[in-house]
């Protein structure tokens, strides 16, 4: 059970808790260019906070009266409720987030959320399908598991082969494949961009679904006011020239319609069914470093912006080794 925190100060004179959780939410996504994903997550995770200060202590607390003892009380809360010790550590990496950017804008002193400890996480190595599996999934996408396979081959070729993330895939515009420079622009989170290597077979899986594009375009009586720039569509063309439509957003394919195509998929194939785009990500980074690339490489490709995030990738074909020992050493029986 959780254990009750000490009571707070009196309130100070400051804007109300929920109008500072909306400034920062503003400051994530205008200034950080955070995806809607994490502004969801955020604002839930933040507002729960706020809430529970609020029907303990009133709605009028100012940041500055938050100890870092009611954040470990909220956590506590947390665990009564049944959530698991992942869903208490993004709880608080969304307060520490918070409180860092009060602390930068003088609204408190110091970080209180910066003295409570991370739950501690069990290492859960995501299972990662083989390069003989990965090569007999994207080379065998037909009509029995994918309802438009041309497009299906290409959405595969570029999770796997560029190893890109799911938003990252649906994002991509016609005008990011740079032909002449066999590469692709990507725009990843917070706004960063780089280039991946578009190699010979996504290339070709990316011709042959671009001339069925086209074709359903025109079928459909695409104009040049109609016109999308969206790399992938959605089947039936859902949104094109809808008015008052976000700018680009005119039948692009979603990501979670994507992670429903890599598993029916897959699955078909005969992979696991927890299998999702990020699975391919993961598998082409761990590929790569068991064919001998580099992990700075592997860095840059992947668009990590720290190596550690990187060395998971080492984690995984080090796990995959001891299995091979274990099967095969005599001295291991």
């Amino acid at each position: 059970m959780s254990t009750p925190a000490a009571s707070l100060p009196a309130p100070m004179a400051t804007a109300p808790l929920e109008s500072l959780v909306a400034d920062y939410l503003r400051v994530l996504a205008n200034e950080r260019g955070a995806s809607a994903h994490t502004l969801r997550a955020y604002e839930r995770e933040l507002n729960g906070f706020v809430s529970y200060i609020a029907k303990l202590y009133g709605k009028d607390q100012s940041p500055k009266s938050i100890e870092h003892t009611h954040i470990r009380a909220y956590l506590g809360t947390l665990y009564d409720r049944g959530l698991a010790k992942s869903s208490a550590a993004r709880a608080l990496a969304a307060i520490r987030s918070w409180f860092k950017w009060l602390a930068r804008t003088g609204l408190v002193e110091q970080n209180a959320a910066a003295l409570v400890a991370t739950p501690r996480l069990p290492k859960h190595l995501p299972r990662v399908p083989s390069i003989e599996q990965m090569n007999r999934v994207v080379d065998s996408v037909g009509e029995d598991a994918a309802s438009w396979p041309a497009r299906d081959t290409a959405i595969l070729e570029l999770l796997y082969g560029c190893g890109i993330r799911n938003a990252e895939l649906t994002g991509l515009n016609l005008e990011d494949i740079h032909w002449a420079n066999e590469a692709i622009l990507i725009r990843g989170k917070g706004q960063k961009q780089r280039y991946v290597p578009l190699g010979d077979a996504a290339a070709e899986a990316l011709r042959t679904y671009l001339a069925e594009r086209a074709a359903r375009l025109a079928a459909a009586g695409e104009t040049k006011e109609l016109a999308t720039p969206a790399l992938f569509l959605n089947l039936r063309l859902r949104g094109l020239g809808k008015l008052g439509g976000a700018v680009g957003s005119q039948a692009r394919l979603t990501t979670r319609s994507v992670a429903r195509i890599v598993k029916r998929i897959a699955i078909r194939r005969g992979l696991s069914s927890d299998v999702h785009p990020h699975t391919l990500r993961h598998a082409f980074g761990t590929h790569l470093l068991e064919e001998g690339a580099d992990l700075r490489a592997i860095q840059e490709l992947l668009g990590h912006e720290r190596l550690s995030t990187t060395q998971r990738y080492t984690q995984l074909t080090t796990a995959q080794l001891e299995a091979v020992y274990d099967r095969t050493h005599p001295r291991a029986r």
